[in-house]
């Protein structure tokens, strides 16, 4: 976002909030906190020491070698990265390919959304779309099923159809983005395990202060909360994108170093991890353009959500930002501000520059603490 990148201190605070969505040890790595290792008692620390000073001798006499060896890891590892980083960058400049295959967006999902943003809009004339994504079938009937909604315990919805006219208009204003989004999300962001349920958790809360702002302020709730949850959309990407294309490079140069019979390379290789660095780097580079990039691809006709989405990529300035658009980087500049402060990230001097950039108002803040952005409330009558 370009609001950010204009305040050096920001930048970094925002980009330690990206960590934090990564891994925590990595957030503390770029905030620059050190972990202090406790010593284990002195006699163990002597008999390290001893040791030490006996292998001394054997370590350097193995350090012409163990050079040579550890250039060879080092270049191998370089070698590699360059070309995930090359792969990456082929398909990140391919839009059609990260649409249809990376993120497998179906036409239905925002032509759904589309019809939602209509004054006119009805649960008819988006049934046949939904019943389309086999997907979104399974989610709605098991949406209508569950305890807290169902109007009889003895009665099971096995229609999506039906389960559309029980949820009702109002409701999948909330869903339908929710879902979407959700379905879009990595599959997994394995090495990174907690990964995909803060990319959810961030997106939601994002759309859930943005529709809350813009309740506040008079603004259509449904755009808001829409933009807020698909603003996102060019992190998924990003991740998916960078995760998918590690993994299936590491897996086919692993088995041609085991067909080829290199032993040398293969046992680089298979102690080559993914490498957060390069993850954070392409999500601070490309997210947002690359949401701006998906979004315009959606061809929405009604929804007001193409330009919000560009000014949150490209406005250098607050002011010249779509109002909209200005909502939801309050929504992101808070919802940053939550995380890193729950893990003890982020000091006084930071918060206030970062919410400061947004404008975020005392009484906006109040709100925002004040309100459930963590979770979808609906309403069954």
């Amino acid at each position: 976002m370009k609001i950010f990148e204009n305040n050096q201190s920001v930048t970094i605070t925002y980009q330690r909030a990206i960590s934090l969505s990564i891994s925590k040890d990595f957030a503390e790595k770029q905030s620059g906190k050190i972990k202090m290792v406790d010593h284990q008692g002195s006699e163990q620390e002597n008999r390290r020491r001893q040791l030490l000073s006996v292998e001394v001798q054997a370590q350097q006499e193995k350090i012409i070698a163990e050079h040579g060896e550890e250039h060879f890891k080092n270049q191998t590892k370089q070698s590699f990265f360059n070309r995930v980083r090359t792969k990456i960058n082929n398909d990140f400049d391919n839009k059609e390919h990260l649409y249809h295959h990376v993120l497998g967006i179906e036409d239905a999902c925002p032509a759904i959304i589309d019809i939602l943003s209509a004054r006119a809009a009805s649960v008819n004339q988006i049934k046949d779309l939904a019943v389309s994504l086999s997907w979104l079938s399974v989610d709605l009937i098991s949406l209508v099923n569950k305890p807290q909604y169902r109007k009889r315990a003895d009665v099971q919805v096995t229609d999506a159809k039906l389960a559309l006219s029980y949820i009702g208009l109002d409701n999948l204003k909330l869903v339908m983005p929710t879902f979407t989004l959700k379905h879009w999300l990595p599959t997994s962001t394995a090495p990174y395990g907690l990964m995909k349920r803060k990319l959810w958790n961030d997106s939601l809360s994002i759309a859930l202060a943005s529709r809350a702002l813009a309740k506040e302020h008079g603004l259509d709730e449904f755009t808001a909360f829409t933009n807020g949850m698909l603003s996102n959309i060019g992190r998924l990407a990003v991740t998916r994108c960078y995760l998918n294309t590690f993994s299936d490079m590491y897996k086919n140069e692993l088995r041609d170093a085991f067909d080829n019979k290199d032993k040398r390379l293969h046992n680089v290789l298979s102690k080559i991890e993914a490498n957060e660095e390069i993850l954070l780097e392409q999500l601070v580079m490309r997210s947002a353009q690359l949401s701006a990039d998906l979004i315009e691809q959606m061809n929405f006709k009604r929804l007001n959500i193409v330009e919000p989405i560009f000014d949150l990529a490209y406005a250098e300035s607050y002011d010249k930002m779509h109002p909209i658009a200005q909502l939801v980087a309050k929504a992101k500049a808070f919802v940053a501000y939550r995380a890193l402060d729950k893990e003890s990230l982020i000091n006084e001097e930071e918060t206030k520059q970062l919410l400061s950039a947004v404008h975020l108002t005392k009484n906006e803040i109040t709100l925002l603490k004040k309100s459930d952005i963590d979770h979808i409330k609906l309403n069954f009558n």
